[in-house]
This record gives structure tokens, sequence and C-alpha cells, in this order.
């Protein structure tokens, strides 16, 4: 470090920190190490009886920790992410707009083992506002050589750590199966409860069939809609192993391929899903109308984004599939469905 007068040292790293205080109301730093100086900086600096600074005097292939924040942070980030000023060196990533969290983990595990950087984020999947922060990074020395910085920047040319996938999918279709329902024993709820959800991502149901427990009236229903112009189909209960359930059978009967029947998630064992002529079509088990959050949860925002649901995808939710019904529920904020 380097002794210098605090005139000459505008645009100078602060190598230590300097601290303020005034009798009876404050006693902290006015200026923590790392800082860089400005020309508004000096009144304070001389208030504070600090006529001469040390200073960090960084080398010409060196970054000072903000410098090299923003540049990692503008390298791992994909569309959707913007960013905060750096605090600290820490520079925060936010959602731009609202949509999927999508996460490369094996490349924020290869920069993460290089060594003096860091990137912290949420959950791979994880639905998102606009403007929740989804990741952050800083580097652990106050500087750092160029040279490591250009090697993320490397690493991250052609494949983003971190993006936000908005939800593509709007209009939906739903067919509410149950014989009780149809015939009014009992009231059909699927409005008031996910119903509610979908709208909460945006999208609209743009057709709704109440149908009896009579697979060809499924079928015929699931088609009608399919004519609509809807972009996902949802389909409501008869999914379990009792006699009167017949919803597999009338998804089969429309001409959909089946990807995928019973899921390791908890709630939503009885999970279904499905592409009639590439449409997405979830089954949903009666579970969704009782728990707070399900299979559906975790499924339903990954097709509105796009993705191409797979059987192994929905294999690999097992980990972290149980629910623990909380008695208030801050999903996404938990480990539910994030293996």
């Amino acid at each position: 470090m380097r002794k210098v007068k605090v005139q000459e040292a505008v645009g100078m790293v602060l190598g230590h920190d300097l601290t303020r205080i005034v009798p009876g109301e404050f006693k902290g730093a006015a200026f923590k190490k790392g800082h860089i100086i400005q020309e508004e900086d000096i009144p304070l600096l001389l208030d504070t009886g600090n006529e001469y600074i040390f200073v960090l005097e960084l080398k010409e292939d060196e970054l000072h920790e903000d410098e090299a924040g923003m540049r990692i942070a503008r390298a791992i980030a994909g569309p959707g992410i913007e960013f905060t000023p750096p605090e600290e060196g820490k520079v925060s990533m936010r959602a731009k707009w609202k949509g999927l969290l999508r996460i490369d983990a094996s490349l924020l595990e290869e920069i993460n083992s290089m060594g003096d950087i860091i990137v912290s984020t949420l959950h791979n999947y994880t639905p998102c506002e606009r403007e929740t922060t989804v990741a952050a990074t800083r580097i652990i020395p106050l500087t750092i050589a160029e040279q490591k910085v250009k090697g993320v920047e490397y690493r991250c040319k052609r494949k983003k750590v971190v993006d936000i996938t908005p939800y593509k999918i709007k209009r939906v279709g739903v067919v509410v199966t149950g014989s009780e329902v149809f015939h009014g024993r009992i009231k059909e709820s699927f409005d008031e409860t996910v119903g509610r959800k979908i709208k909460s991502y945006g999208a609209t149901i743009l057709a709704k069939d109440v149908v009896p427990d009579d697979p060809g009236e499924i079928a015929h229903s699931l088609r009608r809609l399919k004519d609509t112009g809807v972009e996902v189909l949802l389909t409501t209960g008869g999914l379990s192993i009792d006699p009167g359930d017949v919803t597999k059978e009338g998804v089969k009967r429309a001409g959909a391929k089946v990807i995928s029947y019973g899921s390791p998630v908890l709630p939503g064992a009885m999970f279904l899903y499905a592409l009639l002529d590439g449409i997405p079509l979830l089954g949903l088990p009666a579970c969704v109308f009782y728990y707070k959050t399900t299979i559906f949860d975790l499924i339903f925002p990954r097709v509105l984004a796009g993705q191409q649901i797979t059987r192994r995808d929905i294999i690999k939710i097992g980990h972290g599939g149980l629910c623990l019904g909380c008695e208030v529920c801050r999903f996404p904020i938990c480990p539910f469905g994030k293996g």
C-alpha cells in the first residue's frame, strides 16, 4: 500500500477501513476497504481527520472487486437478467421479467471451482416474479488477476449460467371429469383452486368442459378443446385405480401419447403427462383441489415456459419431491421439487 494525500487519491482504491465517530450518535466505517475514492468524498475524509490515506495500487493485470463482479455478472447472465450496482464487491442479478429461472448447474459448478470467484443462485426452475433476486456474484479477495475473469468470460461465450425464460404459453383448455360433479352432486371448484393459479402465471382459461366419468365423453371433449386453439390441456380427477376412474382411458382414446403416468411426487403421485398432437396434456390428480402445493406447481410453469417435458424430467423430481405440508406455505421459497 502507498500513503497518498486525499486530494490526490481520487480514482484510487482505499486500502483500509476508515472510522467515523459522531459523539453519542454514530461509530462505524465512513469508508470501507476497497472503496474507490470520489471527488465528493474529500470533505468527509478531511472532516474525519484523514489528510492522508493508504491506497491499494492495482497492477496492470489486476481488477478491483467491483469491476470484476460486474464483468463476471455480465458474462454469466443470459436473457431476462438485470444487475444491481456493486455493493462491497457483490453484484446481484434480478429477473427482468416474469418467468422460469434456468440454471446451468454444471457450468455454475465449473466457475465456482476456479477459486477466488463465487456465484450463488436460486434453484433451477424456480418460478420468478419481475425483480426477484435470482443470483449474486463476487470475488473473494479485494483484487483479482484479470486473466481469471477472462476465464469466466471465455467459458460463458456459448452458454450462460442463469436466465429467465418468459412464460410463452397463454391459452389453456380444461376438462373437469367426475360424474358427481357433472350431475351437480358436488360443487365444481376448479376456478377457485387451480384456475386461480393459472391466472397468476398470466395464462387464460380459453375453454372448460365438465364431463362425466365416461372415456368417450372425455376423449370427445379433449379433441374439441384442442380445436379451439388452446396451447395446453388439463384434465382433473379420475386418475386413481378405482374402477370408476377412467380419465387415463379417455386421454388414450383422444389419440394422445402418454409420456408418463405416475410421478415420484407427493402430493401428485397419480399425475399423467401426455401429448395430444403436440399439445401438452396434464392429467391432474384430485389432490390439486386439496393441497396448497402439488406436482402441478412443479410442472405447469415449465410447460408454460415452452419446455418439452420428458419422463426422465418427472422421475428426477423425486429428489425433493416430498412436500412437507407446512402450515404456512411459502412455495417456491422451500425445498419442494428442488433436488
